[in-house]
């Protein structure tokens, strides 16, 4: 797949996560706890998950032994992303979506930057430069003009 291909699948994900934002934000107003919409949200994932594994990737489930031993922290993922999904529930609401996603978009590109730079948890290392602190500021600076409602 060439980087069109991939840029335009990363552009795909940005489109579900505004929409995931609303849906369950919506899931929160039907069963009125937001920590229950994210359960729900996670266990529709989940047996989607299994059901496509256990239908294209059935050998995969052999390498569940090779977590044995692994540093704890590489399933941590799914605490984050649980935590992330239940506050994306409380506050997609009352701050909307462009205003949460645009301040959650900083926090990524900032926090990037940096496991760029050191090379953190298994990303190729970008060292810091202008250029990128260029990038940075300019989309810090579109963060800014879209919180200025």
């Amino acid at each position: 797949m060439n980087n069109i291909a991939y840029y335009l699948l990363a552009l795909l994900a940005g489109v579900a996560l505004a929409t995931q934002t609303g849906i369950n934000a919506q899931l929160r107003s039907v069963v009125g706890s937001p920590v229950l919409a994210t359960l729900i949200s996670f266990l529709v994932g989940t047996v989607a998950l299994v059901l496509y594994v256990t239908l294209f990737e059935r050998e995969s489930y052999g390498a569940i032994h090779q977590m044995k031993g692994m540093a704890f922290y590489k399933i941590l993922g799914g605490l984050i992303g649980a935590a992330y999904v239940c506050s994306v529930i409380v506050l997609a609401p009352r701050i909307g979506a462009a205003n949460l996603l645009a301040l959650i978009v900083g926090g990524q590109i900032l926090f990037a930057l940096f496991l760029d730079h050191f090379g953190l948890l298994g990303f190729q290392q970008h060292s810091f430069n202008v250029f990128r602190l260029a990038g940075a500021c300019l989309l810090i600076g579109g963060v800014v003009l879209i919180l200025k409602n």
